[in-house]
């Protein structure tokens, strides 16, 4: 649990460098989908990893989306295991 919310906490983050009138709906966004993804066991380590992947996929395409530097995404790929 505390791995997640480091990763929701972390996207949360890159929301900030998007531009303005696109931060409420992408922090609503991904607000709705971890509460959506509260019932994935926590100890599967395989559906956190799918799920951790996909946090940081989706985050990279919403940057790249933006013209956001992807490197600004690094503490989120360390925080969701490095891939």
């Amino acid at each position: 649990m505390h791995r997640a919310l480091r990763i929701y906490g972390e996207v949360l983050r890159l929301v900030r460098r998007l531009p303005a009138d696109t931060r409420p709906y992408y922090a609503k966004y991904a607000r709705e989908n971890f509460v959506n993804y509260r019932e994935v066991d926590a100890n599967d380590p395989a559906a956190l990893h799918e799920l951790f992947l996909r946090a940081y996929n989706h985050s990279l395409w919403v940057l790249n989306k933006y013209s956001v530097d992807q490197g600004a995404a690094s503490k989120l790929k360390e925080i969701c295991g490095g891939f």
